[in-house]
């Protein structure tokens, strides 16, 4: 039975080590309670095989085989270069569960 590798995206946060970067994922879901917005945030150790990654790149990570004690991840393509430090850029407003929640939200006012 083959298992699909989970894919995240996030920001590069630093890129100091070589062929290593981390990556900061942010996720924002419905309190179950409160019914507010609240954002999460989880940094994640990635292999960058050719140490390309800057600072604010928003990258693309997948499920890797463990490479050291922390990296399990590695970078599968970057897809914007130095965007995340725009503030109209918000890589997670595209997800539909948050889609779903916001419009569940208006609804309810």
């Amino acid at each position: 039975m083959t298992r699909r590798r989970q894919e995240k995206i996030g920001v590069v946060s630093s890129s100091k080590m070589k062929k290593s970067v981390v990556v900061t994922v942010e996720r924002q879901f419905i309190h179950p309670l409160y019914k507010r917005v609240v954002r999460r945030s989880r940094k994640f150790m990635a292999h960058d095989e050719k140490s390309e990654c800057k600072v604010g790149d928003v990258v693309r990570i997948e499920e890797t085989r463990p490479m050291s004690r922390r990296k399990r991840w590695r970078v599968t393509s970057p897809t914007t270069r130095g965007r995340a430090s725009s503030p109209a850029f918000c890589p997670w407003a595209e997800t539909s569960a948050c889609r779903r929640a916001s419009e569940t939200w208006s609804r309810r006012r």
